[in-house]
C-alpha cells in the first residue's frame, strides 16, 4: 500500500491520503445521503417555505412573500382549532384502545395452543388491508341500509333505533375512531408479541417457585421488560395516527359539520379542495412542532426514569 503511494516503509502517509481515508465512509454514505435529502429534506424545505407564502392555485397572481399572515389567520381559525381538538380525541383514544387491545391479543398468542399460528395469521388481516378498503368497509357497516352494526346496536339498546352514526354529530367521530382501532391493533401485537419472547422462561419458572402468582408475574417482570417496547411503540403510533386522515376522509370526509375533522384531514382540505397550498403548509408545519414537542416530552420522561433506575 505504502509502496503504491510512492511513500517508503515506516514512513507517514501523505496528507493526501489520509483525508481520502477519512472520507472513505463518507463517500461510501453519498449516495443514500444524497438520495434522503432528495426525497425527504428538499419537499421539506420547499413545504416550510410555502407557509411564508401566497401560494393559491386558482389565483394567478398569488406566490408573493406574507410572512406570519397565515400564522396569524391560523389563530383566529376556528375551524383549525376544532381539528385540534378533535385530534387530541381522535389519537389518544385511538392509541390507548389499540395499545390495550394489542397487548391482550399478545399475551393471549404467546401462549401456547393448537392452531396459534392460524390465530396469529388471522389477527394480523388488518393490518394488511388497504386504509382506503378498510374505511369503505366500515362506512358500510355503519350505513343501516347495507350494514348490520346500527340494528345491532339497536338491539342491544345503545341505540334508540338503526341510524347510521357517521351521519351524527355527535357520535360521528367513534366510527373512524372503532375503524382505525381495528386496522391498528395488529401493530402493537406483533410488537408485544417479539418483546414477550425474548423474556427468559427461566425469570418465570423462578418467581412461580418464590411464589408469584400470575399477576404478580405481570407487574414485576413482563411490564418492565416491555417497558422500552410500550415507549417506543407508543411514540411511533401516536405520531403516526396524529398524521393519519386516510380513514376520516373515505369514511366521513371531516363531517358532519366538521366533527370529525382532525388537523391532517383538515390540511387535505384546505390543499386539495381549497387548493390553498400556502394555509395548509402552516397549518403543516403547527402539527409537525406539536409532534415534535411531544416527541422530545416522551423521550425525556423515558430517559428520567431509565436515569431513575
Amino acid at each position: 500500500m505504502t509502496a503504491a503511494l510512492g511513500a517508503k516503509p515506516g514512513t507517514r502517509p501523505p496528507a493526501a491520503s489520509r483525508l481520502l481515508r477519512r472520507a472513505e465512509p463518507y463517500l461510501y454514505a453519498a449516495p443514500a445521503l444524497i438520495l434522503i435529502a432528495a426525497v425527504m429534506l428538499v419537499p421539506l424545505c420547499i413545504g416550510v417555505s410555502y407557509a411564508f407564502r401566497d401560494i393559491r392555485i386558482l389565483n394567478p397572481f398569488s406566490g408573493g412573500f406574507v410572512g406570519f399572515k397565515h400564522f396569524v389567520a391560523l389563530w383566529s381559525d376556528r375551524n383549525f382549532w376544532t381539528a385540534l381538538e378533535n385530534t387530541v380525541w381522535w389519537t389518544a383514544s385511538s392509541v390507548a384502545l389499540q395499545f390495550v387491545l394489542g397487548l391482550t391479543l399478545a399475551l393471549l398468542l404467546n401462549r401456547p395452543f393448537p392452531g396459534r399460528g392460524i390465530a396469529q395469521a388471522l389477527c394480523f388481516v388488518p393490518w394488511a388491508v388497504p386504509t382506503f378498503l378498510g374505511g369503505l368497509d366500515w362506512a358500510w357497516l355503519f350505513n343501516p341500509v347495507v350494514g348490520p352494526l346500527p340494528h345491532w346496536l339497536a338491539a342491544l339498546g345503545i341505540l334508540e333505533s338503526p341510524v347510521n352514526i357517521l351521519a351524527d354529530p355527535q357520535l360521528a367521530l367513534i366510527g373512524p375512531i372503532v375503524a382505525n382501532v381495528w386496522w391498528g391493533i395488529p401493530f402493537f401485537a406483533i410488537t408485544m408479541i417479539a418483546a414477550l419472547q425474548s423474556i427468559p422462561r427461566d425469570i418465570y419458572e423462578a418467581a412461580s417457585i418464590d411464589g408469584a402468582g400470575p399477576v404478580r408475574q405481570f407487574l414485576s417482570i413482563t411490564l418492565p421488560f416491555l417497558a422500552p417496547t410500550m415507549a417506543i411503540t407508543i411514540l411511533l403510533r401516536t405520531v403516526w395516527v396524529a398524521n393519519f386522515a386516510d380513514l376520516i376522509v373515505v369514511m366521513t370526509g371531516g363531517g358532519p359539520a366538521d366533527r370529525t375533522q382532525i388537523v391532517a384531514s383538515y390540511i387535505f382540505t384546505t390543499a386539495f379542495r381549497k387548493l390553498d397550498f400556502g394555509y395548509a403548509s402552516t397549518i403543516s408545519l403547527v402539527l409537525l412542532a406539536l409532534l415534535l414537542v411531544y416527541s422530545l416530552l416522551l423521550v425525556s420522561l423515558r430517559q428520567m426514569l431509565l436515569n431513575k433506575d
